[in-house]
C-alpha cells in the first residue's frame, strides 16, 4: 500500500515529468523560428513557401489528434509520448539531409510536428487535468511552464550552435537531447491516480469529506451527468464555440512565433537580440502560465482566456509601432505582453474542455477539439508568410491575427464552461 507522505506528491511528480517533456519537446517545434532565416539564406526559397512546412507539419499532424486521443483512452500517455519522442527524433535527425522543399516539409513539418503535438499541449491535455480539479488550472499551468524554462535554456544554446556549426549540427545535437532525455522519462507517467489507488487531488478513498469537495463545483447537473461521448459532444453548441476559440487563439500564438524572429531581424534588431526575445517570450511565460492557471482556479477559465488574447493583441500592437520605433522598451514591452498574458492560453487550454466534456471519453473529445487548435497553429504562419510574400509587409498578417484574437475570446464565452462546473474559488463556502 502506498504510504501516506507519498500521495499529495505523486500527481505533482506526474506535473514535473510533464514539465520536463514540455521544455524540451516543445521547444524542438519552437526550433523552427532559428533555423528558419539560415535555410532561407541558404537556399533561396520564396519566404511563404519555407514557412508552409512548419503549417504543413501542423496540418498533417491534425489528423492525429483524434488518434491521439483513441490511444490515450486505450493505451495510456506512455504509448502516446514514445510515439513523439520516435517521430521528433527521426525529424530533426534525418533534417540535415534537406535539399529540395518537401525534404524540409517531412521533417521538419511532419515528424517534428507531429511529434510535438504528442509532446506537448495536445498529448498532455490529454490526461493531466485527470489528476488535478481543485488546483486544475494552476497544476496544468506548472507543467506548461516548461516550455519557457526550456526556451529560455535551449533556443539560446541552439542558437548559438547555428551561429558556430550551422543548423545542421544544431538539428542533430536537439534530436539527440530529445531521445535521450525523453524517451526513459516517460516511462513514469500514468493515465490518471486511479492507477495506482488514489483520486485527483492527492485524495485516497471517496469519503464524504473528498467527495464533495470534487463533486460541489457542477453547475448544471443536467449537462454534467451525460455521459459525453464524441458524437454527442459534436451536436452541442458549446463543443463548435470551443473549436472556434482554438482556432483563433492558436492562429495568433503561432504566427507570432514563427515570424517573430525574422521581423524583428528586418526592421533593425540583431540576430541575437531578435532570438534572445524569443527566448525571453518563454522565460516570461513561466511566470503567465503560472500565474493565470492559478488566476483561472479563482475567477474561472474564461477570463484567463480573455486576458491571454488580449496578450496577443497588444504585442501584435507593438510590433506594428516597432516599424517606426525599433526601440528596446517597445521590445520588451512585446515580450511582456506575449509572454505574460498571452502563454497564458496553455493553463487553460486543457481545463476548459475537462470541464465541459469529463469522463471516459474525454480523450477521444479532446483529441479532436485539438484538430481545430492544430489548424490554427497551422494556419498562423502560412498566412503570415504568404500574405508577406504578396503584400511585402507582416501589416495584414498581423492586423488579421488581432481580430483572431478578439474571436477567440468571444468564443470561450459562449462555451461558457463556468455554466457546467464553477472553479475553486467559484463554489460557495460549505460544499
Amino acid at each position: 500500500m502506498r504510504r501516506p507522505f507519498a500521495r499529495p506528491f505523486y500527481g505533482w511528480s506526474i506535473i514535473a515529468v510533464a514539465f520536463v517533456t514540455m521544455g524540451i519537446g516543445v521547444n524542438a517545434r519552437t526550433a523552427f523560428s532559428l533555423f528558419f532565416p539560415p535555410i532561407l539564406d541558404e537556399f533561396g526559397w520564396p519566404r511563404g513557401l519555407t514557412a508552409g512546412a512548419f503549417s504543413f507539419g501542423f496540418l498533417v499532424s491534425a489528423f492525429l489528434g483524434p488518434v491521439l486521443g483513441r490511444l490515450m483512452d486505450r493505451r495510456g500517455p506512455r504509448a502516446v509520448m514514445l510515439l513523439g519522442v520516435a517521430m521528433v527524433g527521426a525529424g530533426l535527425g534525418l533534417a540535415p539531409l534537406v535539399q529540395a522543399p518537401w525534404h524540409l516539409y517531412l521533417t521538419l513539418g511532419v515528424l517534428v510536428g507531429g511529434g510535438t503535438v504528442c509532446l506537448g499541449y495536445t498529448g498532455h491535455a490529454l490526461f493531466l487535468p485527470n489528476w488535478f480539479v481543485r488546483r486544475r488550472g494552476l497544476a496544468i499551468g506548472i507543467a506548461f511552464s516548461g516550455v519557457g524554462v526550456g526556451a529560455i535554456i535551449i533556443l539560446p544554446w541552439l542558437q548559438r550552435l547555428i551561429a558556430g556549426a550551422g543548423w545542421r549540427t544544431a538539428c542533430l545535437a536537439m534530436a539527440a537531447l530529445v531521445v535521450a532525455t525523453l524517451a526513459p522519462l516517460n516511462l513514469l507517467t500514468r493515465r490518471r491516480p486511479e492507477d495506482v489507488g488514489l483520486l485527483p487531488d492527492g485524495d485516497v478513498a471517496p469519503t464524504d469529506t473528498t467527495r464533495g469537495r470534487h463533486l460541489s463545483n457542477v453547475v448544471d447537473d443536467d449537462w454534467a451527468s451525460v455521459d459525453w461521448t464524441l458524437a454527442r459532444a459534436m451536436r452541442t453548441g458549446r463543443f463548435w464555440w470551443v473549436v472556434v476559440g482554438f482556432v483563433g487563439g492558436l492562429f495568433a500564438w503561432y504566427a507570432v512565433q514563427v515570424h517573430q524572429t525574422k521581423y524583428l531581424i528586418e526592421i533593425g534588431f540583431t540576430p541575437a537580440r531578435a532570438a534572445g526575445a524569443l527566448g525571453l517570450v518563454g522565460f516570461t511565460g513561466i511566470v503567465g502560465q503560472i500565474a493565470l492557471g492559478h488566476l483561472s482556479d479563482r475567477v474561472g477559465r474564461e477570463w484567463v482566456w480573455t486576458l491571454a488574447c488580449v496578450g496577443f493583441v497588444l504585442s501584435y500592437a507593438l510590433l506594428l509601432a516597432m516599424r517606426e520605433h525599433p526601440t528596446p522598451a517597445l521590445l520588451y514591452l512585446m515580450v511582456g505582453a506575449q509572454g505574460v498574458l498571452g502563454y497564458g492560453l496553455a493553463s487553460v487550454f486543457g481545463a476548459i474542455p475537462a470541464e465541459l466534456f469529463q469522463g471516459k471519453h474525454y480523450g477521444t473529445i479532446f483529441g479532436t477539439l485539438s484538430l481545430a487548435s492544430i489548424v490554427g497553429g497551422a494556419i498562423g504562419p502560412w498566412v503570415a508568410g504568404a500574405l508577406y510574400d504578396r503584400t511585402g509587409s507582416y501589416v495584414l498578417a498581423f492586423w488579421l491575427a488581432i481580430g483572431a484574437s478578439v474571436m477567440s475570446a468571444v468564443a470561450m464565452w459562449l462555451a461558457a464552461p463556468r455554466k457546467v462546473r464553477a472553479v475553486a474559488g467559484r463554489v460557495p463556502r460549505g460544499l
